[in-house]
């Protein structure tokens, strides 16, 4: 199984967003607290939109809490991580994969990523921005371990329960 972890979020919309990806990808949801905001506030709902019910998530008092609990391969995202994404296996059938990405404004803490160098990630950019949203971030990630594991499980054209598949032929 994939994993999206957010540790000690702080923007209730970019959450709300990543929990609507997580509905789109089947990926389970990890908040790490601090929130930033409250999990039943407008602003996450919204962001969010009707795909909430459909969004497996747990939140967990801290990062000691969260490893102790899980177990497969964690993957950080940093702007300090010196490995593209792309370059990294996600392929494992016998363990759950982990895309762990820090706070909006301080990301993760060095005494985390320090244990974990050969896992740090960074999206490769400019020198004009320090580093994408995160909810765009979580995307671009999250689509590249799907794209690595063939989007197994999802859909790559409209579904019939929708608009269906030869919609733009009618």
């Amino acid at each position: 199984m994939n994993h999206i972890v957010l540790y000690h979020p702080e923007i209730p919309q970019n959450t709300g967003n990543i929990m609507r990806t997580c509905a789109a990808t089947n990926m389970m949801l990890h908040l790490i607290e601090p929130l930033g905001f409250s999990l039943d506030t407008k602003h996450v709902k919204r962001s969010a939109a009707n795909y909430l019910e459909h969004v497996e998530y747990k939140v967990y008092k801290n990062f000691a809490q969260f490893v102790k609990e899980n177990t497969g391969d964690f993957y950080f995202i940093t702007r300090y991580g010196q490995k593209t994404p792309d370059v990294m296996d996600y392929n494992v059938k016998d363990r759950d994969i982990y895309l762990i990405f820090g706070s909006e404004s301080s990301g993760m803490p060095k005494e985390i990523l320090k244990d974990h160098l050969n896992k740090c990630l960074r999206l490769p950019m400019t020198d004009k921005v320090r580093s994408l949203n995160l909810s765009n971030t979580v995307a671009i990630l999250a689509y590249e371990v799907l794209r690595q594991q063939g989007y197994k499980g999802l859909f790559e054209y409209e579904p019939d329960t929708m608009k269906g598949k030869d919609w733009l032929l009618k």
